[in-house]
């Protein structure tokens, strides 16, 4: 794939914060490429690094946390070794994002609509005019009812669903080519839910944006994504399309993943779990890191730390079972039941 194809380029992220117990790793490594008008899934367990990963993006990374290493390369530059100033300039304009609770992302003192115009005026050098039509429009297109009223009034007035639009609107007021969406729909029913995934797709195939989706529901990746990107302990364990990633899982804790979620065409008496927690930052077990929560593990997988490898084109894995090529996981949890009752 050309470099010239790729709105985004992650190379070997490495986010630290300094804490009590020390410089602790919180994105350890990360690499991965966004495509124009591709949308990226990022999912994991809370801790598992994909809101920091964002947030290291959007340059949003603050004391006691810091971009230790690696590179962010978007438009011929390293966002990482922009300016606060500089990165300014991008923020809100090139690149965007939907935080995950809008009232508190929202600033309380300004109607919604003012909001999304002083957003226009600064990026886009439009009159007040202009910019308080182009909010209408804005609010109009992400599906509210009565634009010219709703752009008057605050946050505290609107429904969470209604929130969660103005943030849209807001992030997308200037036509940004990268949208970040972290955990967009969390605190949503599932009708508001499906209207807002629908309309960050509707919105992706008119502006061609690209979209990093990052979520522990696997069911909102499975309907928005084109790729999938499973991190764990602040590590990518398997990347993937999405297609065969969720049909054949090749990494056990993307196994777990899929089998702790409800599906509508089976019925179990209750789901599947995956043991255990993952681990803070400050204390990751040596060796492989989902180890001590794995039923494939083995002496190797607690010694030596498994790196990330293509297994087939377009396909990584972060797993011991597949170094001498890739491997069915139901095959090989039946031989190790079977060892065991032997």
């Amino acid at each position: 794939m050309s470099t010239e194809e790729n709105v985004l380029e992650v190379r070997s992220l490495k986010t630290y914060f300094r804490t009590e117990h020390g410089v602790v790793p919180s994105v350890d490594g990360v690499t991965f490429t966004l495509k124009k008008g591709e949308v990226i899934g990022i999912v994991g367990e809370s801790g598992s690094g994909k809101s920091v990963t964002a947030y290291s993006v959007m340059g949003l990374i603050d004391s006691p946390g810091k971009i230790e290493g690696g590179e962010i390369l978007y438009g011929g530059k390293d966002l990482a070794q922009l300016s606060k100033r500089e990165l300014r300039k991008i923020q809100g304009n090139e690149l965007s994002i939907v935080f995950q609770e809008p009232l508190t992302s929202l600033n309380p003192l300004f109607s919604v609509g003012f909001q999304i115009a002083e957003s226009i005026r600064l990026h886009l050098r439009k009159s007040k005019k202009e910019a308080r039509q182009s909010s209408i429009e804005m609010l109009k297109k992400v599906g509210i009812p009565h634009p010219d009223n709703v752009y008057d009034y605050y946050p505290h007035e609107l429904s969470g669903g209604m929130r969660q639009r103005v943030m849209i609107a807001l992030a997308l007021s200037c036509s940004p080519k990268l949208l970040i969406a972290d955990e967009p729909t969390t605190a949503l029913d599932v009708t508001i839910q499906a209207q807002i995934l629908k309309l960050m797709r509707d919105l992706r195939d008119e502006m061609s944006t690209s979209i990093i989706l990052i979520t522990h529901d696997v069911g909102v990746v499975a309907e928005m994504a084109d790729k999938v990107i499973v991190m764990y302990a602040g590590q990518v364990v398997e990347e993937g399309g999405v297609i065969e990633l969720f049909n054949a899982p090749k990494h056990p804790y993307t196994r777990g993943l899929m089998n702790s979620t409800p599906k509508i065409h089976e019925v179990k008496d209750k789901l599947e779990s995956i043991p255990g927690t993952v681990p803070a930052p400050s204390n990751m077990p040596k060796g492989c890191r989902f180890h001590p929560r794995c039923a494939f593990a083995t002496e190797k997988c607690a010694r030596q730390a498994p790196s990330l490898e293509e297994i087939k084109p377009g396909y990584y894995v972060r797993c011991w079972l597949h170094e001498h090529g890739e491997v069915n996981l139901n095959d090989e949890l039946a031989k190790h039941a079977a060892a065991s009752a032997g």
